[in-house]
């Protein structure tokens, strides 16, 4: 089931936080697991902000245990000096949870060999590391996520997000959408649908060097846009390559530091409604969550099978 939202305002900032989150909980009947953000704000004046974590959050009823607090401190202390090791100055830090940080950090060098070097610490994962984009994911619905991180205070001009129904992998962080485009800064997806070439395809993108940090099928699609750009495609070219090499029923949004993306596959099994005007663009797995931000008469449609389209800001 799942649900997908995503917005952008072609021409001014605006409270993205608050928007996205009124869209996603409209869709909290389709996905009651987890929810995730990617906000793209504006940003720290040139500098990174990572957004990480060094542990689980878990689901009540779980069989996993939530880690002492202790272990999480030991971990973040392992983070810190393998950050300074590589040269990096942090010039901020905030824990957001026991398990979670934001961080801004002043970095110029190879971002693969940052992003492993941090993750290579126990159950570390880099959520979003990039100029604008700030990535939260965890269990919950779209209003307790966004005020356990203080999402709602974020501004900006664009943004994309998931109500997730866990069907093939746990309820858990490591399994929520939106999926970062590793090692791209400012690259993220969210997904509606089910690939059914996924481990054909990861194990070849694992040997090109991509990293997968999940068996989520829809990271699959993260780590897909990202290797075509590095290896010199557009953001589109990758889109419209997406629709003939990956198998399934899906829709999804791709965002990017200046631009918002959407993919229809070819069977358009999966939902889709767009509402489109000169100054902002709303996408959502139904027309509900667009009326969150237009509750006037307003004239929408359904992408057709196949239709990939980019807005830019």
């Amino acid at each position: 089931m799942c649900g997908i939202a995503g917005l952008i305002h072609k021409g001014k900032t605006v409270n993205i936080g608050k928007e996205l989150q009124d869209m996603l909980q409209a869709l909290k009947h389709r996905g009651p697991d987890s929810t995730g953000y990617a906000l793209y704000g504006e940003g720290s004046k040139g500098d990174y902000i990572m957004r990480f974590k060094v542990g689980e959050n878990v689901k009540e009823g779980s069989s996993a245990i939530n880690e002492d607090k202790s272990v999480y401190d030991a971990r973040k202390k392992q983070v810190d000096k393998h950050i300074v090791d590589l040269g990096a100055d942090i010039y901020q830090e905030e824990r957001l949870t026991p398990y979670s940080f934001r961080y801004v950090i002043k970095y110029d060098k190879d971002l693969m060999e940052f992003s492993k070097k941090v993750e290579s610490v126990e159950m570390t994962e880099i959520l979003s590391l990039g100029k604008t984009l700030e990535l939260v994911k965890d269990i919950g619905d779209a209003n307790a996520v966004s005020k356990q991180y203080g999402l709602y205070k974020i501004k900006g001009t664009h943004a994309i997000g998931h109500s997730r129904m866990a069907t093939e992998s746990g309820v858990d962080i490591r399994s929520a959408h939106p999926f970062w485009g590793y090692p791209f800064s400012d690259v993220s997806v969210v997904h509606n649908g089910q690939l059914t070439n996924y481990w054909n395809n990861r194990r070849a993108l694992e040997n090109k060097g991509m990293r997968f940090m999940s068996e989520c099928d829809s990271e699959l699609i993260a780590v897909y846009l990202a290797e075509k750009m590095r290896s010199g495609g557009t953001l589109q070219e990758g889109m419209k390559d997406s629709l003939k090499e990956l198998d399934g029923v899906f829709t999804y949004l791709v965002a990017t530091k200046d631009s918002l993306g959407m993919t229809k596959d070819t069977m358009a099994a999966k939902p889709m409604v767009l509402y489109e005007s000169d100054d902002l663009v709303a996408l959502g797995s139904e027309e509900i969550a667009i009326r969150t931000l237009l509750p006037q008469e307003i004239d929408t449609y359904d992408p057709y099978e196949g239709e990939v389209k980019v807005w830019q800001i």
